[in-house]
Parts: C-alpha cells; sequence; structure tokens
C-alpha cells in the first residue's frame, strides 16, 4: 500500500523495498475553472544535484529539451502540453542503479510554461501531486499531494530522491519558486539565460 508524505515527511525507498531499482516518478495537476482563459502548459524537470545541492553541467538538468541524463539514469518521458486527463501528466523514468556516485539528490520540480506573459500562476492549480511507483510492477508506493496555496509561485520543487547511508529516500517538500524555469535553473546552478 502506497504511503502518503504530508510536507516534510521522508521515507525510505529502497529499505522498504528491497530490490528496488527501477522507479517511475509521476506528476500531474488540474487547472482550476477560473483561470486566466489562457492554456497551461506545465513543465515536469529532474535536476541531478551533487553534494553542493548545485548541477555539475547542463546534461544533469533533465527536462522536456535534454529528455535523458548521459549515464541513462533518469528519463523524461516527453511532454505533455495541456494536462488534461486523468493521472500523471508528465512522467520521469530513474534507475536508481545507475545514478552516478557523485549524484547525492534528484530534485523534481514543474513550471508553468510562459507563465508572466499570460498572467498564471501555481494557485490556478489544483491536485497537484508527485507519485513514485515500481516500474516493473506498476506499484504505487508514495504520493504527496500538494496543498498549499500558491498565489504568486510559478514553480514548485514538488520533492527529492536521496542517498543516505546506502539506501534512497524521498523526501516530500513542496516549496514554490517566483520567476519560473529561471529562477529553480539559477538556485541549482545552471545559468538559465
Amino acid at each position: 500500500m502506497a504511503i502518503s508524505l504530508k510536507k516534510g515527511e521522508k521515507v525510505d525507498l529502497t529499505k522498504r523495498n528491497p530490490g528496488l531499482q527501477k522507479i517511475i516518478i509521476g506528476l500531474g495537476w488540474d487547472i482550476n475553472k477560473f483561470d486566466t482563459g489562457g492554456a497551461f502548459d506545465l513543465d515536469a524537470a529532474a535536476f541531478l544535484l551533487d553534494a553542493s545541492g548545485k548541477v555539475a553541467s547542463q546534461e544533469d538538468f533533465v527536462f522536456y529539451g535534454n529528455l535523458k541524463h548521459p549515464s541513462g539514469a533518469v528519463q523524461h518521458l516527453g511532454d505533455n502540453r495541456t494536462g488534461d486527463g486523468e493521472g500523471d501528466d508528465e512522467q520521469i523514468k530513474v534507475d536508481l542503479s545507475l545514478v552516478p556516485a557523485n549524484i547525492e539528490k534528484v530534485a523534481f520540480t514543474a513550471t508553468i510554461y510562459e507563465a508572466e506573459q499570460r498572467l498564471q500562476n501555481f494557485g490556478q492549480v489544483s491536485n497537484a501531486f508527485i507519485r513514485i511507483c515500481n516500474e516493473i510492477t506498476g506499484e504505487e508506493l508514495t504520493r504527496y499531494d500538494l496543498c498549499e496555496d500558491f498565489s504568486i509561485e510559478t514553480a514548485v520543487l514538488f520533492g527529492e530522491l536521496y542517498r543516505h547511508n546506502g539506501e534512497w529516500k524521498f523526501n516530500a517538500i513542496g516549496s514554490g519558486y517566483q520567476g519560473g524555469l529561471a529562477a529553480l535553473c539559477q538556485s541549482f546552478g545552471i545559468d538559465a539565460k
């Protein structure tokens, strides 16, 4: 049975699931009925971070413009431009056995494409979640539903996978950023200009 997390809670994925290697990170959301009238395009991304909490190179940023990390450890399964339908809107595969030794965390985010131009923010997004599934069995292992009202934020750090004493854990973060993708990139050491 999946573990439901609250903001700030952590769960040990590999200790609870011995032999777990391949997982799918699913991110989903709905758009409120009372929005700006313009189309919303949310984009999931993964940042592979070293001990400094930053990416070592641009290749450590996996998103719709760079679908696969050179190690093969992280792969974005493609951009969903509408978010319509049930379930995951975007997915990222992670093979824990292939994550390079220098990577200590993998941060999972979502941003609103062209949010400033379209006058959009995460306050207009509802039912946002991140979940982790066993890729082999399809079983949902853990889920975090964002409850915060991000009325001015255009990017959200949903959570992160991290290594601790040889095990992989997940931390539910739910932290909002103003400035969209550029703000996230800057915080993780990428020049987004």
